[in-house]
């Protein structure tokens, strides 16, 4: 007598697995410790938000002032205890609207500094090559072509003197600000075409 072949797949209560509905299961234990590690994190973040930006999430009073209190704590125990206080508060909050919120200000944050880099990249070009001038000008008609021309001529007398200032003596930094400062006055607000490759910079103002 032929012996029967056996299925290959699960049966459970009378279904194959792709037939089950899930969806009312019940989480795994990987995804619960998942989901804490993450709304962990988040408070984490929140405890490094001012209170002006805390004011404007839908947080909770208990979290909101577990937060304030993190934020008043100098101890290293003491401000690990209560950070597993704020992580246990945040079980039970809706956090999406949170994330949301918090997207919206990185966007923004991520926004503020690139355009910050762009200027120094401008001022940066500026200096190094008068190649990039009518670039500049002709993206920013409305500025003084004699007056950034003098505060690029005094940004490079101030760089061969930091260039070869002794070690341990404080640069000058007067005309590379106020050139830096001229740039974003100009260009601040105004969609141009930035001319070149980005170059990285190392200085900071």
């Amino acid at each position: 007598m032929p012996r029967s072949k056996r299925s290959s797949q699960y049966v459970v209560n009378g279904e194959t697995p792709e037939k089950i509905d899930y969806s009312g299961m019940p989480p795994s234990k990987s995804q619960v410790k998942r989901e804490a590690t993450e709304l962990q994190e988040l408070g984490e973040r929140l405890i490094k938000l001012s209170r002006g930006k805390l004011v404007q999430l839908p947080l909770p009073e208990l979290l909101f002032e577990a937060i304030l209190e993190a934020q008043r704590i100098t101890a290293h125990e003491g401000k690990r205890r209560q950070l597993q206080y704020v992580g246990k508060l945040m079980r039970h909050v809706h956090a999406e609207p949170i994330r949301a919120k918090m997207a919206e200000w990185d966007g923004e944050t991520q926004t503020s500094v690139d355009a910050y880099h762009r200027l120094e990249r401008w001022r940066d070009r500026l200096i190094d090559s008068d190649e990039h001038f009518t670039a500049f000008m002709n993206a920013n008609p409305a500025g003084d072509a004699q007056q950034l021309r003098a505060l690029i001529r005094s940004a490079r007398k101030e760089q061969a003197f930091n260039r070869d200032l002794p070690q341990g003596n404080e640069p000058q930094r007067k005309a590379y600000r106020s050139l830096f400062q001229e740039i974003k006055r100009l260009v601040e607000g105004d969609d141009y075409e930035e001319p070149g490759s980005a170059r990285d910079n190392d200085d900071q103002d």
